[in-house]
């Protein structure tokens, strides 16, 4: 069985998608009209020469998405995945890819959510830092022993578990883990706490626009990353599309699940390509995998 993967934020690059922009019309349609959508020129970034400028979560998160739809369309019919998944919000570009939404309102979902963990950043600076070579076990219990907010945020693959929280709460993190025996603790260039309690107001706030925006259900399964199993119904999958900014990324579950559940081939769709599928070489090497 066949998956697709959207990749998150992190598998962002300078020109990506502006050979396609040039060579297709319909290609250049979805951009234009993404600049449309959006209020401002986001190909002016995308196809510029500012790095920095493109790394700012309410530039990239758009920007992935709008590469993932691009490369998606690319497929028109032979778009027959028989499950799929993104990781952080590229559970918006395979719900979206997959008819769950349209464009325009995953693109608006997207933009909005990105916008909102930008301001709950500045109102309650935090950060993210890198575990590795530790059981999820010991970071966790490490976590919950930290008197700060500090929580587990991404399972990326086994012997990855990305932790967030107040400045505080991950410097003692970090501390404590080096002492447990973690080979190495590497603190990520973020603007702020992603998947952890102080991105609540930005749950509140994509709570509303989530409710309001028409969907249905997608045309594949969608491995969600709460819980790492595919939503069964449009309530359950908008309930952890919502939860997903406050819960943790569990893409090594996903991954496990996908695979229990027949995957035997992958496919990475958008941004750089590379970023999921190594994280999947690292929970099975036998799983196919290539990018779009």
């Amino acid at each position: 069985m066949k998956s697709y993967l959207f990749p998150g934020q992190g598998s962002q690059y300078l020109g990506m998608g502006k050979d396609l922009y040039d060579k297709y019309d319909h290609i250049a349609k979805i951009f234009d009209d993404a600049n449309d959508i959006l209020g401002f020129y986001i190909t002016d970034i995308i196809f510029g020469d500012d790095e920095e400028a493109l790394k700012r979560t309410d530039v990239t998160q758009p920007a992935i998405f709008i590469h993932s739809m691009v490369k998606a369309s690319l497929m028109d019919e032979n778009y027959q995945p028989d499950m799929a998944a993104g990781h952080s919000l590229g559970e918006f570009s395979a719900l979206a890819a997959s008819g769950a939404m349209s464009f325009e309102d995953g693109l608006n979902l997207v933009s909005m959510r990105a916008k909102a963990m930008q301001a709950a950043c500045e109102a309650h600076p935090g950060t993210m830092a890198a575990v590795l070579g530790l059981e999820n076990n010991i970071v966790e219990g490490v976590c919950e022993s930290i008197d700060e907010i500090v929580v587990p945020a991404n399972y990326n693959c086994p012997g990855q578990l990305v932790i967030s929280g107040s400045l505080e709460g991950v410097r003692l993190a970090s501390e404590e883990l080096i002492s447990r025996g973690a080979k190495k603790v590497v603190q990520l260039q973020v603007g702020g706490a992603f998947h952890s309690p102080l991105m609540e107001d930005a749950r509140i706030e994509l709570e509303k626009a989530i409710r309001m925006t028409d969907m249905k259900m997608p045309s594949c399964k969608i491995y969600q990353n709460v819980n790492a199993l595919p939503g069964n119904s449009m309530e359950e999958i908008r309930q952890n599309l919502i939860d997903q900014l406050t819960a943790p990324v569990k893409w090594t579950q996903t991954m496990q699940n996908m695979i229990k559940d027949g995957m035997t081939s992958a496919l990475e769709i958008g941004g750089s390509g590379s970023v999921l599928r190594g994280l999947l070489r690292k929970v099975d090497r036998s799983i196919t995998s290539e990018s779009a």
